[in-house]
């Protein structure tokens, strides 16, 4: 009969901060493309690309989640987006 070596790993935990909170952008008939556009690239670091699908998907869907992160990294960007005139919240 042959011996089976047991290997043991030892996994270190760190501690992992939950990233499940989300800006979501709403729909409404007072900003334009552009506005939102502009603003999700200044605020939430969008590239150009994504914040246009963003605006079109908040302009079809009626929402949309434009930032994932902890919550103290949303307040102010959502913070922003409200003080800019967009419709948002974190959920």
């Amino acid at each position: 009969m042959g011996t089976k070596e047991k290997t043991r790993t030892r996994v270190s935990q760190k501690e992992v901060t939950s990233i499940n909170n989300e800006i979501i952008v709403y729909n409404d008939d007072v900003n334009t493309f552009d506005h939102v556009i502009e603003t999700l690239i200044r605020v939430c670091d969008h590239t150009p690309e994504q914040a246009e699908q963003c605006s079109l998907i908040v302009h079809y869907n009626g929402k949309c989640t434009v930032k994932t992160d902890v919550l103290e990294k949303l307040k102010p960007q959502c913070s922003q987006l409200l003080e800019a005139g967009l419709s948002a919240e974190i959920v």
